[in-house]
């Protein structure tokens, strides 16, 4: 018998020891509540990744780098509020891969893709202009998520981080149908401050959150004629969906004030409120 029965054991012989169980369902937990963070390591990774391959000149890899980036960044919010592992730590990490995935390789991919060398001095601050402008949307995310409801305020990292890689998908698919255009440097390195202005802007944009696809059969055709559309031809698909929706903001602002018509304001929060609401994966 052992001293939690009252009784001690004879002189020479050890108590034996009880072992805790651990629980079945603590290890699985112990891991759903590391696969966000997993899943933002793989967003910072396939970042990376396509920086090593701009600077390569491998651009097409450098660009489905960057798609793979935005797919994990999509998840891992997804996956942390379904497994209750939001956290601060979670929304400042996220922050920190998203400014690598989407701010720092867009701008190194537009810059050996654009030749913005030969721009000197200038190609250099253009493409700087857009990792900074993407590392501010994203400080500014964190703190106040938007004004209106169901809309970004200016044009999301991920968004304008599209801009880049389509374009540069584009331009590839026009040099290898003898179609270059033969545009100089100027040009993209223009286009590339202007969707850096779009991120900083106060313009807003329309998020999608709201949007849910339920299991009928025309959501399914919907997704799968989408998904049709988009592989018919990629590299100009999604250059024009990309473009239409940078330019959808402007657009949408331009219409309302010639109108008069307002959107929805949200109620205006604390900023520790803002921070805390904000979780893992959800990026602008």
């Amino acid at each position: 018998m052992s001293r939690r029965d009252g009784v001690r054991p004879p002189a020479g012989q050890r108590a034996p020891r009880r072992r805790r169980r651990r629980g079945r369902g603590q290890s699985g937990r112990g891991f759903s509540q590391l696969l966000p963070h997993l899943l933002t390591t793989g967003n910072l990774a396939a970042g990376f990744y396509a920086i090593v391959k701009a600077s390569e000149g491998n651009f097409e890899r450098a660009a489905v780098a960057i798609i793979v980036a935005a797919v994990f960044d999509g998840f891992d919010g997804r996956v942390a509020r379904r497994v209750g592992a939001t956290s601060r730590f979670g929304t400042e990490y996220d922050s920190i891969a998203d400014t690598v995935s989407f701010g720092v390789a867009p701008a190194f991919l537009a810059f050996q893709a654009g030749h913005f060398a030969e721009l000197g001095w200038t190609g250099w601050v253009m493409a700087f202009m857009f990792t900074a402008c993407a590392a501010l949307r994203l400080a500014r995310f964190n703190v106040s998520p938007g004004r209106y409801a169901g809309r970004f305020e200016g044009l999301a990292s991920p968004a304008a981080a599209g801009v880049v890689l389509s374009t540069v998908l584009f331009a590839t698919f026009l040099n290898e149908n003898d179609l270059s255009l033969g545009l100089p440097a100027a040009l993209p390195a223009a286009g590339l401050a202007l969707v850096s202005i779009l991120m900083v802007s106060p313009i807003p944009y329309h998020s999608f959150k709201g949007v849910e696809f339920r299991a009928s059969y025309r959501s399914v055709v919907i997704v799968v004629v989408g998904f049709a559309i988009i592989l018919l031809k990629p590299a100009v698909t999604l250059f024009v969906i990309a473009l239409l929706y940078a330019a959808s903001g402007p657009i949408a602002a331009i219409y309302r004030w010639r109108t008069g018509r307002t959107l929805d304001e949200l109620l205006l929060t604390t900023e520790s409120e803002a921070a805390g609401d904000d979780s893992q994966g959800t990026t602008a």
